[in-house]
């Protein structure tokens, strides 16, 4: 059976619902569903605990591992929003906990739930995972054909880019966030591959980890992509400015100093398992490989080169 009434406890699948024409169904999103900006006029049913709006990255991640050292939540339940939103499914997400609501959040939905809902829940870490996402929720909600004729097309984006004949192979870190410094992991490794780098450090599929600056200058990379969780290019450069572009150590880096370090909206292509994840791998074929993909058309405001 088709659902009629669809909550949704992360951006992507919002994002996904919008593109399939079924935003009719969707009865509920979260505080970060922000795309398209009709998104923002469904309820809300997840909302952070915290406002992370004027709070430095150090203070963020302190924030976080405060409340779960405490075995507190990060992300508040609407349970007004969700009893009225009815739902007969909720796509949710297994990837991270920190990112979006979680299994905590599904768990205590469906305990106040008198008419208990289907549950999908996302769980990529890679580029095909993500795919086959798209085309199972499509599947699900009624879209299969629309679903399909979405991934034909990102699929053939994606191909275009990579039978590049690219003749070298940039060495490439991605950044997920500054204070304290940690690596991009799940699906970023395999887009930086894709888009002709040579992925440093993280692995396809792993998860993002901590790193140590010590690390970062041993491997000394060509091309240092800036993209914390869920910040867009200007939040991710003013921290750049507050924290790194001072420090010895950073600027001794070689991309550093040969100017070869980008900020990403990482919000919109990067940190979410999205169809718009394809457009990142755009944007990083644009910054790796300038010789070739110059004249690629990527939104606006999508990178940018810190100097």
């Amino acid at each position: 059976m088709i659902p009629e009434r669809i909550i949704s406890f992360l951006p992507s699948a919002t994002e996904l619902i919008y593109e399939l024409g079924a935003q009719d169904s969707l009865f509920g999103v979260t505080h970060e569903c922000l795309y398209p900006s009709n998104a923002k006029t469904k309820p809300r049913v997840i909302s952070s605990v915290f406002d992370p709006i004027l709070m430095s990255s150090r203070e963020i991640d302190d924030k976080i591992n405060e409340l779960m050292k405490n075995g507190k939540e990060i992300y508040n339940i609407n349970e007004k929003n969700i009893i009225k939103a009815k739902p007969d499914l909720i796509i949710s997400q297994d990837v991270c906990e920190v990112c979006s609501a979680h299994t905590n959040q599904v768990n205590y939905a469906l305990s106040i739930l008198e008419k208990k809902p289907q549950v999908y829940t996302m769980n990529p870490h890679n580029l095909d995972e993500i795919l086959f996402c798209i085309k199972e929720i499509s599947k699900k909600i009624g879209k299969e054909d629309k679903g399909n004729m979405l991934v034909d097309s990102l699929e053939k984006r994606i191909d275009y880019i990579k039978n590049k004949k690219f003749e070298n192979w940039p060495s490439v870190i991605a950044i997920e966030w500054i204070d304290p410094l940690f690596t991009s992991g799940h699906w970023i490794p395999q887009m930086v591959e894709t888009a002709g780098g040579k992925n440093l450090i993280s692995s396809q599929k792993e998860r993002s980890r901590k790193m140590g600056l010590d690390e970062l200058k041993k491997i000394d990379p060509d091309i240092i992509i800036m993209m914390p969780c869920g910040f867009d290019v200007d939040r991710t450069i003013k921290e750049y400015g507050k924290i790194l572009a001072q420090d010895k150590e950073w600027n001794s880096l070689k991309a550093v100093q040969e100017g070869f370090v980008f900020a990403v909206d990482a919000n919109s292509y990067f940190s979410k398992p999205s169809f718009r994840t394809i457009t990142g791998i755009e944007i990083l074929a644009k910054i790796i490989h300038p010789e070739i993909f110059g004249n690629m058309e990527t939104p606006e405001n999508s990178f940018k080169k810190i100097n």
